[in-house]
């Protein structure tokens, strides 16, 4: 694995020209509403916020306070949630804007950060498995599981990372539309089948577009040569 950053980019997405035998499966980037949604938690953040305003209103009600004063007196409240809430919209399109998911039929490249730009390249020898979360939107996170001696920054990477796994961070492809069909040709590019080049890739437009089942697959590819 390695990381890369202020180079220029000579195929977006990618920190240097694939080497020879090397060619593009699949470009693509987050959906930004998904990803506002699952990493920011958007939607629980208003439910939370617009609890806290009715309870708030309400009380002022309960001492007395007439509406348009108990509404006087979430005003302020009110204005910071919505920008607080608009933030979070925002930091989600930016990041799915800055970010590149590419694979190739040597490794998976995940190209990310928004003041900096960071490459991480996972070739296939070090990728154990990879599982796909899929929703009902027909999006999905595919997560991979590294092998042992191989290991990812938690922090550097989010939220391109499995949630939660801190001691063992587990980089992940996150809220790619069309996520079943990218897992199926994921698990054939792993096992060595051969899987045409895509010359369509463009994944200025696979993302920035606005229930689940998981399955795996894995990797029997130990011995397989890394670019």
């Amino acid at each position: 694995m390695s990381h890369d950053d202020h180079a220029p980019e000579p195929i977006r997405g990618l920190p240097e020209l694939p080497p020879e035998g090397e060619h593009i499966l699949w470009q693509g980037a987050p959906l930004w509403g998904a990803l506002a949604r699952r990493a920011f938690h958007v939607r629980k953040v208003m439910v939370y916020l617009g609890i806290f305003l009715a309870a708030r209103g309400s009380y002022s009600l309960m001492q007395g306070a007439s509406i348009p004063e108990a509404l006087g007196s979430i005003a302020l409240v009110f204005t910071l949630s919505v920008t607080a809430v608009a933030l979070l919209y925002l930091l989600a399109w930016l990041m799915a804007r800055a970010t590149v998911y590419t694979i190739t039929n040597r490794r998976i490249v995940i190209r990310f950060g928004v003041a900096i730009q960071l490459s991480v390249n996972l070739p296939y020898r070090v990728i154990q498995s990879a599982s796909l979360k899929a929703y009902s939107d027909g999006t999905g996170d595919i997560s991979l599981v590294l092998e042992p001696s191989e290991r990812v920054s938690y922090l550097i990477m989010w939220p391109h990372v499995r949630p939660w796994r801190l001691l063992t961070p587990q980089p992940m492809m996150r809220c790619i539309p069309d996520a079943k069909r990218v897992a199926e040709l994921l698990g054939k590019a792993i096992h060595g089948e051969y899987v045409p080049a895509d010359p369509t890739a463009r994944p200025e437009l696979t993302g920035m577009l606005s229930g689940s089942a998981r399955s795996t697959v894995t990797n029997q590819t130990s011995n397989q040569t890394a670019s």
